[in-house]
């Protein structure tokens, strides 16, 4: 039979704390100052690994990562999404998944953006658009490259564009852009 440890080992385990007052008097009296006292701080690292699962909307990632752009559509061959749609949401019937690569698109409308996050703050200023596109009911936001962000123009509305992808995807929405076709 082994015999359990009697005391647990020890780590510091990364933690630092921040001071931690507490009377050596035992009197109850001297405890009252607790109700006073200032939250303790643990400052420890902290990393996670978060697993995201794409589900429904996984092809339209691979597609970006082959340099296509999939739209969703209902079965019937009606109302068709420019975004990922697993369902369609008048009937609640499975989308399938359409090509829309090569299909006609233009600026339905578009921001000049100054500001981001993080991760797009050092790119600011840049421009975000709504592409519309010929036989698909409703616009995809995306980046609009390849126009000056410092001088934005109305001309840019109704302009036509095509679909740029990363070279190496990132399986992130950002994988595809649009830029003037020309």
């Amino acid at each position: 039979m082994s015999k359990l440890p009697s005391k647990r080992d020890e780590t510091l385990g990364g933690y630092i704390v921040h001071g931690i007052p507490f009377p050596v008097d035992t009197d109850p009296d001297s405890l009252a100052f607790l109700k006073k006292m200032a939250p303790i701080l643990i400052e420890q690292e902290y990393k996670i690994t978060y697993l995201h699962s794409y589900a429904q909307d996984s092809p339209w990632f691979a597609g970006l990562a082959n340099k296509h752009l999939l739209a969703s559509q209902r079965p019937d061959g009606g109302y068709t999404y420019a975004n990922p749609r697993g369902h369609d949401m008048y009937t609640g019937e499975e989308t399938r998944w359409i090509d829309i690569t090569d299909v006609p698109a233009h600026v339905h409308a578009f921001t000049v953006c100054y500001f981001g996050s993080e991760e797009f703050l050092p790119e600011t200023p840049f421009v975000l658009a709504l592409i519309e596109f010929e036989g698909v009911n409703t616009l995809l936001l995306t980046r609009l490259m390849g126009v000056d962000p410092a001088a934005p123009s109305l001309d840019w509305i109704g302009m036509e564009v095509r679909p740029q992808f990363l070279r190496n995807s990132k399986l992130k929405p950002t994988d595809v852009y649009f830029a003037p076709k020309g």
